[in-house]
């Protein structure tokens, strides 16, 4: 993982189907834990406003909790 001031570069574990669709399924944090992503909620074109940068925006749920993952040019980040 690596990091920037308001981006949290996380590696993505994912599934890709037929047409093309990517989706996460398993995120690595940097201390060796991994979180089930249990569901994935919405997927969309959007900008991270407070990290910047545009890509596709998945709205997922991890533990309860409501996230939103970044996959910008091959990378995926988590807003800080």
């Amino acid at each position: 993982m690596s990091e920037n001031k308001y981006k949290l570069f996380v590696k993505i574990t994912t599934e890709h189907d037929t047409d093309g669709r990517i989706k996460p399924i398993l995120l690595h944090w940097e201390d060796g834990r991994k979180f089930e992503i249990d569901k994935v909620l919405d997927v969309r074109q959007a900008a991270s406003l407070k990290a910047g940068g545009q890509g596709m925006r998945y709205t997922c749920r991890i533990a309860g909790k409501e996230v939103y993952l970044f996959h910008d040019e091959g990378r995926w980040f988590i807003e800080r």
